[in-house]
């Protein structure tokens, strides 16, 4: 630590030594009120004067960067025990890196860089003795990488990536991070930008998201950072760059999976079960909380992992305190309940369906600085949550728990459905009479991308209310059919609407999840179809 100490204070003190006189440019009198402006005007002029920014000055920066760098390796070996002895090439090093971001400006000579073979030299800094020196390795980095310098910059932006890549900036950069410690000022700020120069390389090529988690502990260190109770920015970029490796890439979901990070996020949302983040920040963070429990909720083991750590439980606890996490916590309910049948047992087993239902019926807490779509997009989850406990819980005593639902109060659910039903049922014929509209102006669109259209304008989710309209009339109560009949009715429609959007959804159900899979599922609607 000495070592450092006694480089910062030597920066600090390069300019004017304490107890020295400062001494003026030539031609001006230090103290003295008379001091000639234009003479002062030009040499500050020549002392900011660059060379334009070429092969050649790359050149002359590389040298001096590399001259620099030898004579520090050679100053610290000489004197290994007396750092006030390699303090000035230290100060003299911290300064060529700085020069390098210049290079920033001109992301064409990146190629350039690589040819004259600095990258290894650069990073191989990322591991020196003096932290700061590192932490200026991390900047420089961040400001080659920077999305802004990188826009329209495709080719040497690539070629500066693979070379990072290729001399293991993923490995440098992650185990300079663990030695950063944040409870100094310097070194929490290059925490911030460690993680953003690694979205940055991700930005450039998607495929570092999983060469990082292959190839260093960051997953783990980043579980590590999102465990901490206190909030700060760090934290909240943490949650970011989890969310990021995890969004596209099964690989890390399982990885992550294998780690306990299911229990660990579900630890950390739980912090927010019955209190609202503090700031806009924090409520950010949370959003990416939930981001990354979500994408971990894809592969099959994470979902027992979820309801083995009693995340149901949790999740329907928030539901309940009616806090900022109501909406995510269904989100997350749906998406451990899709195709998973543990699940949906256990929301029923727990009490989930009151809960559920209270919200379904519109029940929902008021969120004014919430976008205008939240309550649209709760409603959608909540339709897609209560499909998946038709499809997840076809018999038994649960079943029985699940349909009485629909009876109760004069079967008020099934007008609510209906009501639904309706409104996407009107969306969904807008956009069709659109798209009618645009073919005629000879705008051509194929099948594909009618259908995609029409999902996106609230298909799907009609789709999943019929799903469900068909499951309440194959339960063969007559008190529910003829409910279905008149509301059908009233709105001039007959089953026949609702066959066709099954016979819609019939026909688009893709292989997926397996040839075998796919004819199951046609089976289960064809049934619905022949029943109505």
């Amino acid at each position: 630590m000495e070592v450092v100490n006694t480089y910062k204070r030597k920066r600090d003190t390069a300019v004017a030594p304490a107890g020295a006189t400062a001494v003026a440019p030539t031609g001006v009198v230090a103290g003295s009120n008379d001091i000639d402006l234009s003479l002062l005007e030009a040499v500050e002029k020549s002392q900011s004067t660059v060379d334009v920014l070429d092969i050649r000055t790359l050149k002359k920066l590389v040298l001096s960067f590399e001259r620099r760098l030898k004579e520090n390796i050679e100053a610290r070996l000489k004197y290994p025990n007396q750092p006030e002895r390699f303090a000035d090439s230290e100060i003299d090093l911290h300064d060529e890196l700085q020069k390098l971001k210049i290079l920033a400006g001109a992301p064409e000579l990146y190629p350039d860089l690589v040819n004259l073979n600095a990258i290894p030299s650069i990073l191989n800094l990322l591991s020196h003795e003096n932290t700061d020196i590192a932490i200026d390795v991390v900047q420089l980095l961040q400001d080659l990488t920077d999305e802004d310098v990188l826009d329209d910059n495709d080719e040497p932006a690539s070629i500066l990536v693979d070379s990072l890549i290729e001399n293991n900036v993923l490995e440098l950069l992650v185990q300079n991070l663990q030695r950063l410690s944040e409870t100094d000022p310097d070194e929490m700020a290059a925490v911030y930008t460690t993680l953003a120069t690694i979205e940055n390389l991700i930005e450039v090529k998607p495929a570092v998201a999983e060469l990082v988690c292959e190839r260093t502990k960051l997953l783990r260190w980043l579980l590590g950072k999102i465990k901490v109770r206190e909030f700060d920015g760090n934290k909240q970029y943490a949650s970011e760059i989890l969310a990021i490796l995890l969004q596209n890439s099964t690989a890390n979901q399982k990885r992550l999976g294998q780690m306990n990070g299911v229990d660990v996020v579900l630890q950390a949302v739980a912090m927010y079960k019955s209190k609202d983040p503090k700031s806009a920040d924090e409520e950010e963070m949370l959003e990416n909380l939930f981001d990354c429990l979500c994408c971990l909720l894809m592969p099959l083991e994470n979902k027992e992992r979820f309801v083995k750590a009693e995340g149901v439980e949790l999740m329907i606890i928030i539901m309940k305190q009616k806090k900022s996490a109501y909406g995510s916590a269904i989100r997350a309910l749906d998406f451990a309940m899709t195709k998973y049948p543990p699940a949906c047992e256990r929301f029923v087993d727990v009490l989930g369906l009151k809960t559920a239902f209270a919200a379904f019926m519109g029940k929902i807490p008021n969120k004014k600085n919430k976008k205008e779509r939240y309550q649209e997009e709760l409603e959608e989850r909540l339709v897609s949550l209560l499909a998946s406990l038709f499809g997840g819980i076809l018999r038994g005593s649960r079943r029985d728990r699940l349909l009485s639902k629909f009876v109760e109060n004069e079967c008020e659910k099934i007008d609510r459905l209906m009501e639904l039903y309706m409104r996407y049922s009107d969306r969904v014929k807008s956009e069709t009479r659109r798209m009618d509209q645009l073919e005629l102006d000879d705008l051509e669109m194929d099948e594909e991308e009618r259908y995609n259209r029409k999902l996106e304008s609230g298909l799907y989710t009609l789709q999943l209310i019929a799903v469900m309209l068909g499951h309440l009339w194959c339960s063969e109560q007559a008190q529910m059919r003829a409910r279905i009949d008149l509301l059908l009715k009233q709105q001039k429609l007959s089953r026949k609407d609702v066959k066709d959007i099954l016979q819609e959804y019939h026909d688009n159900i893709g292989d997926l999840d397996g040839p075998e899979e796919k004819e199951r599922a046609q089976g289960r609607i064809q049934k619905f179809i022949l029943a109505l």
